[in-house]
């Protein structure tokens, strides 16, 4: 039986031709500009994380289930991931390729298991680039009330909110697609700005939450007054969906590799950094706003998250300039995802994989870019967004549901590869990359390391999907909601069948035998 091929011999200088000739062994032409350094490779995943974003947003999520303790879900989430992150690192020296979940997965398991991880992680990247865009309407109407064009009420439930945060992530979604069309260069100099901004942004908040402390870092073992029925136990699990939510897309640098200098590299590690970088600084702003809230038994705590807190420390003008800076965190994180999201349409594409693959594996020759993917994902998310307007309840669903199939596209690299380590992958012996450097590898420890990755990833898509009312349907008003993840994945898997590319051949078919 054929076995997909071993990475192949490296070149040996350090050179963006060697780069190209190294893609050129997949078979595969050098399209896409290679122009991206150490930095712009992180700052793709960790604009993609956006702790600044994220953590903003969903504090509130993990505090008003499991009172302060909630924090020790974040180490938890944090290691799980952190061995899918050395999984990937480890696939990401081998493999420098665009589209890298979908080339992984593929490589790993086959076509028919590239296809549907690739397929998977497209929808979720959708989904995740609109909820991420929604989020301007919780800050901007705050920065400046003439941000709030429809209506007066600014609260993202409320139908004038709704209504106005559509109008908002669509104009920030025009906005990112025309970067993307642009070039990469610019797309990586508004990145590095954005992600500087945000560290900044970061250390400041952490900052000013520790020099506003009210109690120790001892708050952390409180359970707080959550979790009498049934058990504290079930509210702490529960609690850790916040972690999970916030904890994906470090694997971006990957989806970037064919435009980064010495992918082989630089990828593995900007995927650990991206993902390290994100669990401290996150973490942090955890503690440090829990030392720092007026009060942890009002309620408000739960109900407004961190916006709480910072309102309650910060003069008008401090708090407006870091509102501010989340907003360009917003922005940054969108423009990441929507970034990953196009070079993964066109990977797939450039293999004969999807409808239109001619128009969607398009490279423009001046710009360096697949223009159509980006624009396309942009007015799928348009679309996306305008579900917010109909039934708030039912986007918050949807953005729930797109973390379960990254977890799932993320499980679909990792099993196939422990399947693969027991046949003694990876076959060879030492590599090196363009600059004559052994590859990055887990050695002895892969083994253990992809056991704990599959294990941390089905349990989480388990705690993920389970159908919880608090999660899916908080206000009781549609009780079948609680049943959106089991059935939404069904769904999916059923148009994936659907849309599966039968009959035709890919110009780099991988088959894996026995």
């Amino acid at each position: 039986m054929l076995t997909a091929p071993a990475a192949p011999p490296r070149p040996s200088g350090g050179t963006g031709v060697d780069d190209t000739g190294d893609l050129g062994e997949f078979g595969y032409e050098q399209q896409l500009h290679r122009s991206l350094g150490k930095f712009a490779s992180f700052a793709a995943g960790f604009s993609f994380v956006s702790i600044l974003t994220t953590i903003f947003q969903l504090f509130g999520l993990g505090f008003g289930f499991a009172g302060p303790a909630f924090f020790w879900t974040w180490p938890v989430v944090f290691v799980g991931q952190f061995m899918v992150a050395l999984n990937f690192a480890e696939l990401a020296a081998r493999y420098p390729i665009s589209g890298a979940i979908y080339q992984w997965s593929r490589r790993m398991g086959g076509e028919v298991v590239g296809w549907f991880a690739g397929w998977f992680m497209i929808l979720a990247q959708m989904v995740t680039a609109s909820a991420a865009a929604i989020a301007l309407q919780v800050v901007l109407p705050n920065v400046w009330s003439g941000f709030q064009i429809i209506g007066e009420d600014s609260t993202l439930t409320s139908a004038s909110g709704a209504a106005n945060a559509v109008l908002l992530g669509s104009v920030l979604l025009v906005l990112t697609t025309f970067i993307n069309c642009i070039g990469v260069n610019w797309m990586s100099r508004i990145n590095n700005i954005g992600v500087t901004c945000e560290i900044v942004g970061v250390i400041a908040v952490i900052g000013m939450f520790l020099t506003h402390a009210q109690r120790g870092p001892e708050v952390v073992f409180d359970t707080g007054t959550t979790g009498a029925s049934p058990g504290y136990g079930w509210a702490w699990i529960v609690s850790g969906l916040m972690a999970a939510y916030v904890m994906v897309g470090f694997g971006s640098a990957g989806e970037l590799a064919e435009e980064t200098r010495n992918p082989r590299r630089v990828a593995p590690r900007t995927i650990r950094l991206a993902l390290s970088v994100s669990a401290l600084g996150g973490g942090l702003m955890i503690i440090g706003a829990l030392m720092a809230a007026p009060s942890l038994t009002d309620g408000r705590l739960a109900a407004e998250g961190l916006p709480y807190v910072l309102s309650s420390i910060l003069s008008s003008p401090w708090g407006t300039l870091l509102l501010v800076d989340v907003a360009i965190a917003v922005f940054v994180c969108t423009l990441a995802i929507q970034t990953a999201a196009s070079r993964l349409v066109f990977s797939m594409a450039r293999d004969g994989r999807l409808p239109a693959s001619q128009i969607l594996s398009t490279v423009n020759t001046r710009t360096g870019t697949p223009i159509a993917p980006s624009v396309l994902i942009g007015l799928v998310c348009i679309g996306i967004l305008a579900v917010n307007v109909g039934n708030s309840a039912i986007f918050a669903t949807l953005s729930s549901v797109c973390i379960i199939l990254i977890y799932l596209a993320y499980l679909m690299v990792t099993v196939p590869l422990l399947l693969r380590r027991l046949k003694g992958w990876p076959h060879g012996g030492p590599q090196v990359d363009a600059d004559g450097r052994k590859l990055y590898s887990l050695g002895r420890f892969g083994l253990p390391v992809n056991i704990l990755a599959v294990g941390y990833g089905a349990l989480m898509v388990v705690n993920l999907s389970w159908p919880r009312a608090e999660i899916f349907d908080p206000s009781g008003d549609y009780p079948l909601l609680r049943w959106a993840a089991p059935v939404t994945v069904a769904a999916v898997v059923a148009l994936g069948v659907a849309c599966f590319p039968r009959g035709r051949t890919t110009p780099n078919p991988i088959t894996i035998g026995a």
